[in-house]
């Protein structure tokens, strides 16, 4: 039985890991190594301007996966709002296309779990 391999990560977190890779050298091997595992979850996309370097790294992720691994992305920015993050518009596309062909969209919603749970802790501690 295959063991799967799962990483998580913060959109920021793998682009900093990217670019630092690239001024050591060692890009192509980090870029393989993410390309490895069965799901990568990245997390807060859409919420940091991502550089032209990083965004480029990025892509360079996304590349090495398609096709071959999954990818989740977790987001509370529309595509559209994406052209913040990703401020080249042409690479933007690309990062959109990529991400959704042959791909799965769940949109939740746009309430905050951690603000409802909050919320309602402090609803159940106002009716004691």
């Amino acid at each position: 039985m295959k063991d799967h391999r799962v990483r998580y990560t913060l959109a920021t977190k793998l682009v900093n890991e990217l670019v630092e890779a690239a001024d050591d050298k060692q890009l192509t091997k980090t870029i393989a190594r993410y390309g490895r595992v069965d799901l990568l979850c990245i997390d807060e996309l859409g919420y940091m301007e991502l550089d032209r370097r990083g965004a480029e790294r990025l892509f360079q992720v996304l590349t090495e996966r398609e096709e071959k691994a999954s990818v989740a992305i977790a987001s509370n920015e529309s595509f559209g709002g994406w052209t913040k993050t990703f401020t080249d518009p042409r690479l933007c596309v690309a990062i959109v296309d990529r991400l959704t062909f042959g791909g799965n969209i769940i949109e939740t919603g746009i309430k905050s779990y951690r603000l409802a749970h909050t919320q309602a802790r402090h609803d159940h501690s106002a009716a004691r």
